[in-house]
C-alpha cells in the first residue's frame, strides 16, 4: 500500500470522504489521472468536505464557505478542497446546470482569476459520449464532487508541461487499456465509483 497520510479521526466514521479518499488514491494517484495530485495529498494540503444539502441555494452556500476557508489559508497548509456532495445533484445533468452557477458564483465574487471548479460525478459523461464510455470514468467519482482549484497552481502546472493536453489523451487511453473489468477489479465489493 502506498504511503498515504493517516485519515484524520473525523474521516473514519465518514463514509462519504473514507469513499472518496480511497477514490484519489486507487484512481486518481494509482491511475496516475492526475500527475499533480500525488505532492498535496501526501503533503495533507487536500481538504475534504461534506454538505448534505440538496438544493441549489444550500449547495451553493456550503461552496461559497469553502471558498472562502481556502482563500484565508496559504496554499502551503490548504492547497485545494474537494467538496463531497452526499445528498444533491445525484442527476448529472442537474450537477452540469449547477457548474454553470458555480462559474457565476466565481465572477461574481470576482474570484474567477483565483480559483477555478473542476467536477467529478458517478455518473460523468463528455458531450457525445455514450454513457457506459471507459473514457467518462476520468472523471467518474463515488459521489458529485466540486473540486475547488487555485488557478496559479493550475497555470504553473500546465507551464511544466510541453503539452498539457497530453494528460487527457493518456488518461483515455490508459483507461481504454484497463477497460470495465480492469475498472472492477481495483474496488472493493460495492466500493467502485461505477454504480452499475
Amino acid at each position: 500500500m502506498a504511503d498515504y497520510p493517516e485519515t484524520p479521526m473525523t474521516d473514519t466514521h465518514n463514509p462519504a470522504i473514507a469513499d472518496t479518499r480511497r477514490w484519489v488514491e486507487t484512481a486518481v494517484i494509482g491511475l496516475n489521472l492526475c500527475p499533480f495530485a500525488r505532492a498535496p495529498y501526501v503533503r495533507s494540503q487536500v481538504h475534504f468536505a461534506v454538505t448534505e444539502a440538496t438544493d441549489d441555494e444550500g449547495i451553493a452556500e456550503a461552496l461559497l464557505a469553502e471558498i472562502h476557508q481556502l482563500q484565508a489559508l496559504p496554499a502551503e497548509e490548504r492547497e485545494t478542497t474537494l467538496l463531497i456532495l452526499t445528498e444533491g445533484l445525484a442527476d448529472f445533468d442537474a450537477f452540469n446546470d449547477f457548474l454553470g452557477l458555480a462559474d457565476n458564483l466565481l465572477e461574481h465574487l470576482e474570484l474567477d482569476g483565483t480559483f477555478q471548479i473542476a467536477s467529478f460525478h458517478p455518473d460523468y459523461r463528455f458531450a457525445d459520449t455514450p454513457d457506459d464510455a471507459i473514457d467518462n470514468y476520468t472523471n467518474r467519482s463515488p459521489l458529485p464532487i466540486l473540486h475547488i482549484l487555485r488557478e496559479d497552481s493550475v497555470a504553473e502546472a500546465a507551464e511544466a508541461m510541453d503539452d498539457p493536453d497530453a494528460i487527457y489523451r493518456a488518461n483515455i487511453e490508459r483507461l481504454r487499456a484497463l477497460g470495465h473489468d480492469g475498472w472492477r477489479r481495483l474496488w472493493p465489493s460495492n466500493a467502485s465509483p461505477d454504480r452499475r
